[in-house]
């Protein structure tokens, strides 16, 4: 019994340790004393496979440039050129403030737990555990969630990649072949490539991949933007505002691309110099800025010199008879195969832990083998029987990604700032009840886009 009293006593002492005050980076944030304030969790990380500020760059410029880009001239279409530039570089400006957000709650909880680094599922289940009694039941369902929605997310835009590359490779293949080669045989050929990919373990090793992902994105970017701009013109068929009806598509199509948040806590706690992640000039910063600039300038000019005559993708308006357009394809295309062990490197993470202490420790080697490739066999069979999946993982990025990229960030830093430190006239507290409502337009209407294509695919 002495002992029981002991240990809730000192249970007791540390929840009154994680409900006192302090400052990080200039910004009041939850509750702490004097020893969560000389608890730095820098300080505890392991250095032993961290990356440098211009590895963890490149592994976020890379997760937010992917495919999306190709499709934002014809978001821009949707929404009208004046509200699709604008809106395009205000949902950028959401979407950082979201990272920013759920990457300071991070360090701040980190603290309160005197933990060294937090994943993002953690970091809420960690919000909800140390806030206020009333939200303290949900901690483990919201884990829970963080890792189920991080998994069905990355995973589904997995599978969009493996049928992305074999398309572009179909595209240029078959037209030097003059056979017409089924897409699924491409899909084949693909897999050693991504078995490979699949068994890097460590952000690390990804780093090269990365670079050279960026390099021929860049590439396949400026052929792009040649093709853009020589034929620019101010088309009759241009329009400054769309329709009502139109502007869910841009916002769907915008939000979705530009997300990249379930990479963000894995890149942040392999850094380096962690203090770099956050800041001004900082890695988010820099990214976000790059990002959100060739977003807007490809989907405007794009728009410009298509007009209403622009493709999903805009590749698709580049003749495959020129050799540049032939090379934007086969560039664009090892990018995203590239990109692959990155997108997959999260989910592949949460099923590992997941299924970890049911393997023997002896056979933990060969287990984590099997698995992963067990997954990556599991998205080369899903693009083998459903080629046209993107409607299907647009709806479940419609579901997850409006959710994981800016509720959770805007929930976790609300709990987080509970304790009377939500700012003059709790203008934190409205600051995310707005984040949460504009999210939940991102999910209604995306999802009622997403089915509503899926209804016009398969009728």
């Amino acid at each position: 019994m002495g002992k029981d009293t002991k240990e809730k006593s000192a249970s007791d002492n540390q929840m009154q340790e994680f409900n006192s005050s302090t400052k990080i980076a200039g910004v009041v944030i939850g509750d702490y004393n004097e020893k969560d304030e000389l608890y730095n969790p820098f300080e505890h990380r392991d250095k032993k496979n961290t990356n440098s500020d211009l590895g963890a760059l490149a592994h976020l410029l890379k997760s937010s440039l992917g495919t999306g880009v190709l499709a934002m001239p014809s978001a821009i279409k949707n929404g009208g050129l004046v509200i699709g530039g604008i809106g395009t570089i205000i949902i950028g400006f959401i979407c950082a403030h979201c990272v920013h957000i759920l990457v300071r709650s991070s360090h701040v909880l980190c603290k309160r737990t005197k933990t060294s680094s937090m994943t993002y599922a953690e970091t809420a289940e960690a919000a909800f555990l140390y806030g206020p009694k009333s939200v303290r039941p949900f901690a483990n369902i919201s884990r829970i969630f963080v890792e189920i929605a991080l998994c069905a997310t990355y995973i589904g835009g997995a599978c969009v990649y493996v049928v992305f590359v074999a398309t572009s490779i179909q595209q240029v293949a078959n037209y030097y072949s003059d056979m017409d080669i089924s897409i699924r045989t491409y899909i084949i050929t693909l897999i050693p490539a991504m078995l490979l990919l699949g068994q890097v373990r460590n952000l690390k090793y990804l780093v090269p991949f990365s670079m050279a992902a960026n390099v021929c994105m860049m590439v396949g970017f400026a052929i792009t933007l040649y093709y853009v701009f020589s034929g620019i013109q101010t088309s009759t068929n241009v329009k400054l505002f769309s329709s009502i009806e139109q502007l869910p598509t841009f916002f769907a199509t915008v939000i979705f691309a530009i997300e990249g948040i379930g990479v963000v806590m894995p890149v942040e706690n392999s850094m380096r110099n962690p203090h770099h992640f956050l800041g001004c000039p900082s890695v988010l910063n820099i990214t976000m800025t790059i990002v959100v600039s060739l977003y807007t300038i490809l989907g405007v000019f794009g728009y410009l010199t298509y007009g209403e005559d622009v493709k999903g993708s805009i590749t698709l308006n580049i003749p495959i008879e020129d050799v540049l357009g032939q090379a934007v394809k086969i560039l664009i295309a090892i990018a995203v195969l590239f990109t692959y062990g990155l997108q997959y490197f999260v989910p592949l993470d949460i099923i590992w832990h997941s299924l970890k202490e049911q393997c023997s420790h002896k056979y933990q080697g060969i287990c984590q083998i099997i698995v992963r490739v067990a997954m990556v066999l599991f998205t080369i069979i899903v693009a083998l029987v459903v080629p046209d999946l993107e409607p299907f993982i647009s709806l479940v990025g419609a579901v997850f990604f409006s959710v994981l990229g800016i509720s959770i960030p805007a929930i976790v830093e609300t709990i987080s700032c509970w304790e009377g430190h939500l700012g003059a006239y709790n203008w934190r507290l409205w600051k995310n009840c707005v984040l949460v409502v504009f999210s939940m337009f991102a999910l209604v209407f995306g999802s009622w886009i997403s089915i509503r294509n899926i209804i016009n695919l398969y009728p």
